[in-house]
């Protein structure tokens, strides 16, 4: 079995344990995956009691992989998160005590109910896998990746994320509220069913190195690298945009196809998965204009327009 056999394999396994607690959100579970492999971070947009914290423990749990939750409130300070250096009477010395952040998978929820500075101490872990205290640096586990949850609705004690930050997130993923027959099947589960025992189907190792066989085995045609700069630059002439997207979001579009490729089953990237993968990618990176805003244009209408408007050549 080739690896990218067993990634396909592997996710299929995945995706039939989440299945036992989580109804629908195929897409999701299968984005937040996919950013795993490829390094990347996840931010889930959606209201309250909609399973977004159950989808990311639940994904720990079948991949075995560390897993750490902190919830952010107007008070947590970034130490908090990172660790620091304690004092030690019986040794007279400073020691490191390792923040929650040292783990696999860090759910940090509610991320913008912190001010800007405690938002901050997750941007070297999140760009470089990796803590600074002190003189000292401290590597992260791999892998590892943040997948941030946040209220779009609410504006109450909030602290907007800076472009910065937002931009170090491979994907924001909306998550909406289940259909009407997602809804029926939720509500026919018996409650111990909605907690259900999950069998772990990989493991850190494994993952780790179906990562680094994906970076090298996955195929980018030159046609598809072309298709993924012109869909890139177009953001960039948008009259209704402030902001384009920035050169992260061409690496993060490559990036990311190649997992999603894999995922699927292929070793070459096909149009239909830049196009599937394109509004999570650009969403977040894209800031409307003052006029836009007025007139209400949605960034989602932008972006398929650039779907449409710029054409695949094969």
């Amino acid at each position: 079995m080739t690896q990218i056999q067993e990634t396909k394999e592997i996710f299929s396994k995945i995706m039939d344990e989440m299945k036992k607690r989580i109804v629908g959100n195929e897409n999701v579970i299968e984005l937040m995956f996919a950013s795993l492999l490829s390094g990347g971070n996840v931010l889930l947009e959606g209201v309250p009691g909609i399973a977004k914290t159950l989808m990311a423990s639940t994904l720990a749990e079948v991949m075995k992989v560390g897993f750490k939750r902190i919830q952010f409130t107007s008070d947590l300070m970034p130490a908090d998160i990172t660790g620091g250096n304690i004092y030690e009477r019986e040794t007279s010395s400073f020691n490191f005590i390792e923040g929650p952040v040292f783990t696999n998978i860090l759910l940090t929820d509610e991320i913008n109910r912190s001010p800007p500075k405690t938002q901050s101490a997750l941007l070297e872990a999140m760009q470089e896998k990796q803590v600074s205290s002190g003189k000292k640096t401290y590597k992260l586990p791999e892998p590892f990746m943040v997948i941030a949850t946040q209220n779009p609705i609410e504006s109450t004690g909030v602290y907007p994320l800076p472009e910065a930050q937002i931009d170090r997130f491979l994907v924001k993923i909306p998550v909406y509220p289940p259909s009407l027959q997602g809804e029926i099947s939720m509500l026919l589960k018996k409650k111990e069913q909605m907690f259900a025992d999950v069998n772990a189907v990989t493991k850190t190792d494994t993952l780790q190195k179906l990562s680094n066989e994906i970076e090298r085995g996955v195929i980018l045609s030159n046609q598809i690298i072309e298709y993924i700069a012109k869909l890139v630059v177009a953001t960039r002439s948008v009259p209704s945009l402030a902001l384009g997207a920035s050169p992260r979001g061409s690496i993060a579009l490559l990036t990311l196809s190649r997992s999603i490729a894999a995922i699927r089953g292929r070793d070459f990237v096909e149009p239909d998965d830049i196009k599937s993968i394109f509004f999570p990618v650009m969403n977040h990176r894209l800031i409307l204009s003052p006029e836009a805003e007025i007139e209400q244009i949605r960034v989602s209408e932008i972006i398929q327009n650039i779907l449409s408007e710029v054409e695949v050549v094969i």
